[in-house]
């Protein structure tokens, strides 16, 4: 298992346990943090997981691009830091990840 913390709207932080190999965005669903709505269920077709990826991890994860770039492009929160939490996958690399969940649009 990978932990990953995630910061919620209201500043609370979460740590989570999450599967190699699953999304990060469904770490969080499965986790019961519903200010996640994911309305796609993870197929990058809507921007509703966006989070921002803490700065100390930025590198490892990298920017997003192709139809995830243009989605985050539509949000007021977007950053150079934004990623859709259903485009990154949880491997040993990321054991400590620091995400926060987006405002909402």
């Amino acid at each position: 298992m990978t932990h990953i913390t995630v910061i919620s709207r209201d500043g609370g932080e979460h740590r989570l346990d999450a599967p190699d190999g699953e999304s990060v965005m469904s770490a969080i669903r499965d986790a019961g943090l519903d200010e996640l709505l994911a309305l796609c269920g993870g197929s990058c077709s809507c921007a509703t997981c966006h989070c921002i990826v803490d700065a100390a991890w930025t590198g490892r994860i990298g920017p997003a691009d192709g139809d995830e770039a243009d989605l985050l492009e539509g949000s007021s929160s977007n950053s150079p830091a934004s990623r859709l939490s259903c485009q990154i996958t949880v491997s040993p690399d990321l054991d400590g990840l620091r995400v926060t969940i987006a405002p909402e649009d």
